[in-house]
């Protein structure tokens, strides 16, 4: 079957493509002499990740030390030798199966330290693949910042010493993958007039700004109080300079009664 990479399969789809299993997420085919990756980064307990054009692959095993020789660690492992083709699925929502492409071996297998289902330290086996002809297929900044959000909503439930325990093994070097965000083009004579009309003084907080920048200037940023993405307008009516914390703010909160302050006093300077 030809897939393209970011082609989205469900579950379903994916096991008649390939004649495999529906569940776990090592796949082997013998029908079609394949083994199917799937990196779910929803519910999965491995540290999957990209670094760069190499995925990093965590083996099977959710309890205890993990075997080059157990299951599909070791078809992994033996890949080139045995001549299997392997292809590599990624989960960012629920039941979507997202191509990436077929890989392979971009170098022998290592060891590192990840926690099992138990939350037991141990050893796991994890494989850098490589695309064989394609490049690494980006996601929409949305997913990736919902994504985020859940890891982070994840961690909050660990205690101190487990975060501390976490941190002082954690892997050294950060994952990084292509992301699609849309930008919204912003009318800079909209941007400039707003900062300059708040002299230097945030419309929220009506503290002076934190600083000033490199051509001594109050450091303010402009912000739209019904945001772009909702259907705000890029006008002066809508457009607000803020310190850099009540910006965060606005973006982290968005209070119902930060918004009504904030769209009363560009009205009173309207009518001023």
């Amino acid at each position: 079957m030809q897939l393209k990479s970011g082609e989205i399969l469900n579950n379903s789809e994916l096991s008649n493509s390939f004649k495999c299993g529906t569940q776990g997420g090592m796949r082997k085919s013998n029908q079609t002499n394949s083994l199917v990756l799937i990196s779910n980064h929803l519910k999965s307990l491995y540290d999957d990740r990209w670094i760069d054009d190499i995925f990093h692959y965590t083996g099977m095993g959710t309890q205890g030390e993990q075997s080059l020789e157990f299951m599909q660690n070791k078809t992994l492992a033996q890949s080139k030798k045995i001549n299997i083709s392997i292809y590599l699925f990624e989960v960012f929502e629920d039941k979507k199966y997202t191509y990436i492409g077929e890989v392979e071996l971009a170098d022998s297998p290592y060891q590192e330290i990840q926690p099992d289902s138990n939350a037991q330290d141990r050893h796991v086996w994890v494989f850098p693949l490589k695309l064989k002809n394609t490049v690494v297929v980006p996601i929409d900044d949305k997913i990736y910042k919902s994504l985020e959000k859940r890891k982070q909503k994840q961690v909050k439930s660990l205690s101190l010493d487990e975060l501390r325990n976490r941190a002082a093994k954690s892997r050294k070097s950060a994952g990084k993958r292509p992301i699609i965000s849309t930008q919204y083009e912003r009318d800079p004579i909209i941007s400039e007039y707003t900062k300059r009309k708040a002299n230097g003084i945030c419309q929220l907080c009506n503290e002076k700004a934190p600083f000033f920048n490199s051509k001594n200037e109050p450091y303010l940023e402009t912000h739209h109080v019904v945001w772009l993405s909702k259907g705000g307008k890029d006008t002066i009516n809508n457009t607000v300079a803020l310190c850099p914390n009540c910006h965060r703010k606005m973006h982290i909160l968005n209070l119902d009664s930060d918004i009504k302050y904030l769209l009363n006093k560009l009205v009173n300077e309207t009518i001023r």
